[in-house]
């Protein structure tokens, strides 16, 4: 099934950053960032349940907000962009190099 992720982590100190970095992590780990707080996901229900429980255990429920948006068809299918679209489709494999900026 295709979900979409958004998040809201509150980071006014060190360990809402830590909470967010984590979120981030679990997400990028299922799904494809779509916007910086925005991940697109083609998931089993158990590799749902999985994600869910993950973000479940990172969140902070007085400073952070989680959606999860369940399609009843592919997200290509009902999705709108206006403007520039990033060029790695849902379900497709990144391959970072160590020459890429984002490489630690």
């Amino acid at each position: 099934m295709d979900v979409l992720v958004t998040y809201d982590i509150g980071t006014p100190d060190r360990a809402g950053e830590r909470r967010l970095a984590r979120v981030a992590g679990i997400c990028e780990r299922f799904g494809v960032r779509a916007q910086y707080s925005v991940f697109e996901c083609r998931l089993s229900p158990a590799a749902l349940q999985g994600m869910v429980g993950e973000l479940h255990d990172v969140l902070d429920p007085d400073e952070d907000s989680i959606n999860i948006y369940r399609f009843d068809r592919p997200i290509p299918e009902v999705r709108s962009t206006l403007g520039h679209r990033k060029s790695a489709p849902l379900g497709t494999p990144w391959v970072i190099t160590a020459d890429h900026p984002n490489y630690q």
